[in-house]
């Protein structure tokens, strides 16, 4: 599909939202020019912002998610690269790729003399560019919404900087009206995007799903910086009749037969392979977790090893148990510096004779991110939005007692061993799509049951949060943004835990990202918002960064001394 803005338009609207630049001189001639389509159809226009909010990571999954917060979270141990101006790139291509299309959709559809009939297809923008907005925030702040695009409509090249507060205020507004609008049964008969839409192939139901889903996605991060409201919102989704995400169909998928973030090379092990940390490996390996040959890949030990050894009179490194009968699966410190003598096997070999060798640290399962690896065929899957991430924020808020004596459609427990059994299911179809290791073959159920019955997972009346806590964290493996804002917003994995504990981890982590200096035409904009956050301008150093903190995160704990 071709997107009816030209390459000169995106780059406008791009420099004029941040404020680089302005092409007001040109803008005109450029709306006026008989080349341009007029009248696009709106269908492909919101295939196209679909498409972009997943395609555009490539560069994140490298430099951002694997380097950087998922090392922060511990998901996974590997090389201590400095951050680079390669992360934070969900910031330009929500304003550059993603929000121009949703504007447009709705333009077009106010212009439509049937306007009326176009309600839930504008109903659906506001809920995507809601999606994309929260992950923004997340990590930088303030950022223009309110006026953003502007400059394409209005010559509004100086967007305002919208508080954290007023960011959300507005999201949840927008997501009420957008439940309201597509639950409306009384609106005439509506067009709809069909096939066009890649995420629900207009399924108005499980665009409200999302909508809810997303309350409660923003409920999470209120509940440190205004807990009262966070309160409301989850109890406003509870008493929503068609309520959030609630069944692995109505998650939000995205599979392309000819993408991947990481292309047909190796680009996977860019700068360096990412491997399994210790605290995560003991885990999965202590509860059998099912999920362990699907995030991870297995070590060289295997066969006749044992014989190998006796021969040239070695012993294995005594962090490994000869008898483990998981003994192929093996992590190292998530901070080499804490343990150096394990670390120096993460990428290296065990060498025990000239010819015989052995890799003992478990990497991650590549092919589980990067299905063409090796110039493989395989598929990528993606699920932004899981079905286990509703199950997780509704079993954690009626743990927390929120719920206000609404009807929860479950207990804590109930909701908690739902969200455990879709990780499970959604991960093990992301493996098979892949073509990478899986959990189980057929319908999964004895090893989903056995491992919900395991004593390390099912309640025990005892640590039962935190329980709910770990869960959620381990779900969000494929989600690295959500990972990250859980561990920052919780203080989970807790260090002090016996149940499962943070490693020490003596690098300083960033709270948030920067934005740079725009330029002239928006600087008053930008130096308002940096000073009113508390952040100083343009800095990218880590000292910085781990000290300053955007609203929402203000009073969450540091990073391993949850509650």
């Amino acid at each position: 599909m071709k997107n009816i803005i030209t390459r000169y338009t995106k780059y406008c609207l791009l420099l004029a939202l941040l404020g680089t630049s302005s092409c007001s001189k040109n803008f005109g001639d450029i709306n006026t020019d008989p080349s341009l389509v007029a009248k696009p159809d709106v269908k492909y226009l919101l295939s196209y912002s679909q498409d972009k909010m997943i395609t555009y990571q490539g560069t994140e999954w490298v430099y951002e998610s694997m380097e950087q917060l998922m090392r922060f979270t511990q998901s996974v141990t590997t090389s201590p690269y400095e951050i680079t101006s390669n992360v934070n790139t969900r910031y330009n291509n929500y304003y550059l790729q993603i929000l121009p299309n949703l504007f447009e959709i709705r333009k077009q559809a106010d212009l439509m003399t049937n306007k009326d009939q176009y309600q839930r297809i504008k109903a659906v923008t506001y809920v995507m560019q809601v999606l994309h907005g929260i992950k923004v925030t997340d990590m930088n702040g303030s950022i223009p919404y309110s006026q953003a695009i502007q400059g394409r409509y209005e010559t509004m090249y100086s967007p305002v900087f919208d508080e954290q507060p007023a960011l959300i205020d507005n999201w949840l507004a927008q997501l009420n009206d957008a439940i309201k609008v597509l639950s409306d049964n009384t609106l005439p008969t509506q067009i709809d995007y069909g096939t066009s839409d890649i995420f629900y192939q207009s399924d108005w139901v499980k665009w409200i799903k999302l909508a809810n889903t997303l309350k409660l996605r923003i409920a999470a991060r209120l509940e440190n910086a205004d807990l009262a409201k966070c309160k409301t919102v989850f109890q406003e989704v509870l008493k929503d009749p068609t309520g959030p995400i609630n069944s692995d169909d109505s998650q939000v998928k995205y599979l392309n037969t000819t993408y991947s973030p990481f292309g047909s090379s190796s680009d996977v092990d860019y700068r360096s392979r990412r491997y399994a940390s210790t605290s995560i490996m003991t885990f999965l390996k202590k509860s059998n977790d099912p999920r362990l040959p699907v995030y991870f890949e297995t070590n060289d030990l295997v066969g006749t090893f044992k014989d190998s050894l006796a021969f040239y009179h070695v012993t294995l490194p005594a962090f490994i148990d000869p008898n483990d009968p998981l003994i192929r699966f093996q992590g190292g410190p998530a901070d080499w510096t804490t343990n150096p003598t394990v670390a120096a096997y993460i990428g290296n070999s065990f060498n025990i004779g000239p010819y015989t060798k052995y890799n003992l640290i478990s990497a991650i399962n590549r092919k589980f991110f990067s299905p063409k690896l090796n110039n493989a065929t395989d598929n990528f899957l993606d699920v932004s939005v899981t079905y286990a991430e509703t199950c997780f924020y509704l079993a954690e808020f009626i743990q927390k007692g929120y719920a206000g004596g609404i009807d929860t459609k479950g207990t804590a427990e109930d909701w908690y061993k739902k969200g455990i059994t879709t990780s499970i299911q959604t991960n093990n179809a992301i493996a098979i799509a892949a073509a990478s290791g899986t959990a189980y073959t057929g319908t999964g159920i004895p090893e989903i049951n056995a491992y919900l019955n395991n004593t390390n997972v099912k309640f025990n009346g005892s640590n039962d949060l935190e329980r709910i806590y770990i869960q959620e964290y381990l779900s969000m493996y494929r989600q690295p943004n959500e990972a990250f804002v859980f561990c920052r917003r919780t203080g989970y994995p807790k260090n002090t835990s016996a149940y499962y504990a943070r490693e020490n981890f003596n690098e300083l982590i960033p709270r948030r990202f920067w934005l740079l200096d725009p330029g002239e035409v928006n600087r008053a904009n930008w130096s308002a918002a940096m000073q009113q956050q508390g952040f100083t301008p343009n800095a990218q150093d880590l000292p910085t960064l781990s000290t300053q903190r955007i609203w929402y995160d203000k009073t969450a704990p540091d990073f391993g001394k949850g509650l």
